[in-house]
């Protein structure tokens, strides 16, 4: 079973930029579709962004379109979060995980990564 280490997590004013990195261990990472979520304390896991195992396609959550971009690179195993434009309401912990579901719902996804924090200071 794959297992997912995010880290590039921190606190960072509105307005800046970070980047997101999730390494996997173990299987074939170029055949998993991946995608990254994040929860806000007190708030259900939101859909971030999906990419394809080619890395050929991708799809975003409304409230970050435009903003993040989501990438991967398979001779290293990692998928990317780049974070642009950050804003407050960005804070929450950011997790990786494995799509083996067919929507982009939470439970269309496994093997979660223990996740990253983000902070987003106005």
């Amino acid at each position: 079973q794959v297992q997912l280490v995010e880290s590039g997590g921190g606190l960072v004013q509105a307005g800046g930029s970070l980047r997101l990195s999730c390494a996997a261990s173990r299987g074939s990472f170029s055949s998993y579709a991946m995608g990254w979520f994040r929860q806000a304390p007190g708030k259900e896991r939101e859909f971030v962004a999906f990419i394809s195992g080619s890395g050929g396609s991708t799809r975003y959550g409304d409230s970050v379109k435009g903003r993040f971009t989501i990438s991967r690179d398979n001779a290293k195993n990692t998928v990317y979060l780049q974070m642009n434009s950050l804003k407050p309401e960005d804070t929450a912990v950011y997790y990786c995980a494995k799509k083996t579901g067919i929507w982009y719902e939470q439970s269309d996804f496994g093997s979660w990564g223990q996740g990253t924090q983000v902070t987003v200071s106005s």
